[in-house]
């Protein structure tokens, strides 16, 4: 593998964004399936890869997630595309999930889609998502991604790295 350079490693984490407005127009194919193909890809505890992924992309589909997820999600309407993210019920289904929606956030950006992840785990609304899209009940609803060609390009604040940083202890 070849070591890519320290600059653009970094300029491209700190080019990712959460977006939440996008622009009329479609997410091909291609692109939907090499985000779900990267989201697969991540580690997981013992390989046991417990993920599960539903596409929706009809826009009364579409809309209707929207008003399950919302007020937090209700931007999912305008996207072009909804990844949402399911794992079965293990010991690490959690951290499994969530590694597969981190790289599909980095596939999507990489592609330069626009992308914005909805929580689910914890949400109040995570069984109706479940019986949205008909997942089995040994499934738990991890998040949901809105996919599209962005309309906004948001420049939040980070925190200084010597800020979050100790060394031997806290």
């Amino acid at each position: 593998m070849t070591r890519r350079r320290t600059e653009d490693i970094l300029d491209f984490f700190a080019s990712r964004r959460s977006v939440r407005a996008f622009s009329p127009g479609p997410i091909s194919d291609e692109d939907i399936e090499l985000i779900v193909r990267a989201a697969a890809l991540a580690p997981t505890a013992r390989n046991i890869q417990p993920w599960e992924f539903v596409i929706i992309r009809d826009r009364k589909r579409l809309q209707a997630l929207a008003e399950l997820v919302s007020p937090n999600g209700a931007f999912m309407s305008g996207a072009a595309a909804g990844l949402v993210v399911f794992c079965k019920d293990t010991k690490y289904y959690l951290e499994d999930g969530s590694a597969a929606i981190t790289q599909a956030l980095l596939c999507s950006a990489a592609l330069g889609l626009g992308a914005c992840w909805i929580a689910g785990d914890k949400k109040d609304y995570a069984d109706r998502v479940r019986a949205f899209c008909k997942a089995a009940a040994d499934h738990k609803l991890i998040g949901l991604i809105a996919l599209g060609l962005a309309a906004e390009a948001p420049k939040p604040g980070k925190r200084d790295i010597k800020t979050m940083v100790h060394h031997e202890t806290f």
